[in-house]
């Protein structure tokens, strides 16, 4: 049986979850079939000392999420893409972990037709491109990684990436001095190896 991350795994420092969150299986549950992918970079976002949040500017209509139950799904649009985010927080704080990229696993053909790109490597190498790929939008904001009856789940994979490489976060203007981007180590599926900066 599906052993998914619970709860408890989410209810903690947005940092700390990112690099956890590394190495398990993100599983995309559409009518007859899954498509999965193996995480393999994120981005750990705060609240409003962290201006490169979407809740730097306080609860709004479209990130009220992000106080939301850890472990919920958190979506926004940026520059026409959809990003996917999993809220992750201490009680009473705020933030999410951003999925910047996963590497196929699962239905790797319909995320081919979805993104009409052939080559594995560039098909979800990127938080705009994999939602693409995963056909994620809108519809799943709120949705739960931690219940089986999902549409969207995250799956426990036993041992952790043998070597975790960090930068600072990708396209943001206004970063927090701490590096907030992780990555699997020199993994073909990131969005990018070298460290920006």
């Amino acid at each position: 049986m599906t052993k998914l991350l619970p709860p408890s795994f989410y209810q903690r420092s947005p940092e700390l979850v990112a690099q956890e969150l590394l190495g398990h299986r993100l599983i995309r549950c559409l009518q007859n079939f899954t498509v999965e992918g193996k995480i393999v970079e994120t981005e750990a976002y705060f609240g409003n000392k962290d201006p490169a949040s979407r809740a730097y500017h306080g609860q709004k209509n479209y990130n009220q999420v992000m106080w939301a139950q850890p472990g919920s799904v958190f979506i926004y649009n940026v520059h026409k893409y959809w990003m996917l985010n999993v809220v992750a927080h201490e009680p009473k704080d705020v933030g999410a972990v951003l999925i910047r990229a996963i590497e196929p696993l699962t239905g790797i053909g319909f995320m081919q037709q979805q993104r009409n790109v052939e080559n594995k490597e560039q098909l979800t190498n990127g938080p705009g491109k994999l939602t693409i790929a995963l056909n994620i939008d809108k519809q799943l904001n709120g949705r739960s990684v931690t219940s089986r009856t999902s549409e969207i789940m995250i799956q426990h994979e036993g041992l952790p990436p043998s070597s975790i490489s960090r930068s600072h976060r990708v396209g943001v203007t206004r970063d927090l001095g701490t590096p907030l981007r992780f990555y699997i180590t020199n993994n073909r599926y990131v969005s990018r190896n070298k460290l920006p900066r």
